[in-house]
């Protein structure tokens, strides 16, 4: 068995679909432009700096949704879909994706962004399985504006996929080869653990330290 584990934003993606969901409220007219745009950024940079708080971002960027009825959400969330993500999914990244099916790896996006923005782009790409972090809901199926479970981000990349694996009896050892695809020092720990790591269009602290350790580097996009 070979898995091919793929990171989203900044790794099959150009850009980051939980930022850009952001920036897509504003420009909808869901989000206040001036102050959810500076918090929108300033989450962002604190991803990028390893240090992001994911509740307190959570309840943040689920907020101009979660209480508007389901299938105006729904509605909401295929234009972005339609507008913003399908505009960026690059041949090359298909590619990718591709080559894996071919091979007859297990395909899965294992991914900090919450389910609710990639659910769709992870259909989009035709693979099945996502790990993206979860979101709580009530007794009546609404979100809370918490997490779920375990956060896919940094460490919790590494339990949440080995808890799918175990649903199904294996482990990361267990597979002849497990290949992880991902930009960022966020996906460092996941990165550390598979038999193939490949730093994908990486940032520049990744791009050192893929270099010095003789890892894989590719890059999807200019």
């Amino acid at each position: 068995m070979r898995l091919a584990l793929f990171d989203l934003d900044g790794t099959l993606l150009p850009i980051d679909s939980d930022h850009a969901f952001g920036e897509f409220m504003v420009r909808v007219g869901w989000a206040d432009q001036a102050e959810h745009r500076r918090r929108n950024d300033a989450f962002y940079l604190d991803y990028q700096a390893g240090r992001l708080d994911m509740d307190d971002y959570i309840d943040f960027a689920t907020a101009a949704w979660r209480d508007r009825p389901a299938d105006e959400a729904q509605a909401m969330r295929q234009r972005f879909l339609r507008e913003v993500i399908e505009p960026a999914l690059r041949p090359q990244a298909r590619e990718l994706v591709e080559s894996h099916r071919r091979r007859g790896d297990v395909l899965a996006i294992v991914t900090a962004t919450n389910e609710f923005i990639t659910r769709p782009i992870a259909d989009a790409l035709g693979i099945p399985t996502l790990i993206a972090t979860e979101l709580e809901r009530d007794a009546d199926g609404r979100v809370t504006g918490r997490i779920q479970g375990v956060p896919s981000l940094r460490e919790g990349k590494i339990e949440r996929v080995r808890l799918w694996l175990a649903r199904q009896d294996l482990r990361l050892e267990d597979c002849d080869e497990v290949a992880f695809y991902g930009d960022s020092t966020n996906d460092l720990p996941l990165l550390e653990v598979v038999s193939r790591p490949v730093a994908t269009n990486p940032v520049p602290a990744l791009e050192a330290i893929a270099r010095a350790r003789g890892w894989d580097v590719l890059r999807l996009f200019e």
